[in-house]
């Protein structure tokens, strides 16, 4: 017997050398998820930002005049970025729950769990997917709607972390309900009963400090509240919070998230049965 085929048979298939990364399968599945959401832009990129635009305006038109400044901004000014905000993560999370439970309704998930990925390369894969979708949607609200405001952009570096890191905390909360779940009315169950509600219940439409207490304070300890009033911070320069102490958090956050994804991939939890 040959020395590379006792090496073959000591090494299972996929193992790799600590420290290496299997960069082309990770960039390879990565591009499959950009592509699955260009293929139908329509749906995944045009109507988001139709419905980013059409909350903008029926607010706008309808409580603008009584609802008044915000702080000494135009309440236009003020609901612009939690709208946007509040696109991209529903979007990061719709990616990515999406493509997992397709794959394991279709059965064509064992496509991506047979090749040489780890759990590392599967999570980052799939949530850099959502980000680009996030990412992707949060641009085009932007050109949409800022000009029509005149709004612009006061701390850019500020603004762009924060729909980062609220993309990737969607996206990878999305990869662990796709693992998760067994049929689309579980996912569904989650954007119904999780996500919308934390969107919605986060200060998107109006400032949490305005709510009667126990409410307030549930609310800003909402973890989508500090994403929310972060890009609004780096928007308009003025939130109800810190800016680092949401940056904190969120990075926080999104560690834990990612290592609840590594060990579903790792222990195959609802994947290989």
């Amino acid at each position: 017997m040959s020395m590379a085929s006792s090496a073959a048979q000591r090494t299972p298939m996929g193992q790799r050398r600590f420290g290496r990364v299997n960069w082309r399968g990770m960039m390879t599945l990565y591009v499959k998820e950009v592509h699955r959401f260009f293929k139908v832009y329509m749906q995944t990129l045009v109507a988001p930002v139709a419905t980013a635009g059409l909350f903008m305006a029926v607010f706008t038109l309808a409580l603008a005049a009584r609802r008044g400044d915000v702080d000494g901004m135009p309440f236009a000014a003020f609901l612009a970025p939690g709208i946007v905000m509040m696109a991209v993560i529903q979007n990061a999370f719709a990616n990515s729950s999406s493509s997992i439970v397709v794959g394991k309704v279709q059965g064509n998930i064992i496509d991506v769990l047979m090749p040489p990925l780890s759990p590392g390369e599967l999570t980052t894969a799939y949530a850099l997917g959502g980000v680009t979708r996030g990412l992707c949607v949060a641009a085009l609200a932007v050109l949409l709607v800022f000009p029509f405001i005149g709004l612009g952009v006061v701390n850019p570096l500020w603004a762009l972390f924060f729909a980062f890191i609220g993309a990737l905390i969607l996206a990878l909360m999305g990869i662990m309900t796709g693992v998760w779940a067994e049929k689309f009315d579980h996912t569904a169950a989650v954007t119904n009963f999780l996500v919308t509600p934390l969107a919605f219940l986060s200060g998107t439409f109006y400032k949490v400090s305005d709510l009667p207490e126990p409410w307030s304070t549930i609310s800003s300890w909402n973890p989508i509240h500090f994403l929310i009033d972060g890009f609004r911070w780096g928007i308009l320069g003025v939130g109800e919070s810190n800016p680092w102490v949401g940056a904190i958090v969120s990075l926080l956050i999104a560690a834990l998230l990612w290592m609840v994804c590594l060990w579903m991939f790792r222990t195959g939890y609802r994947l290989k049965s």
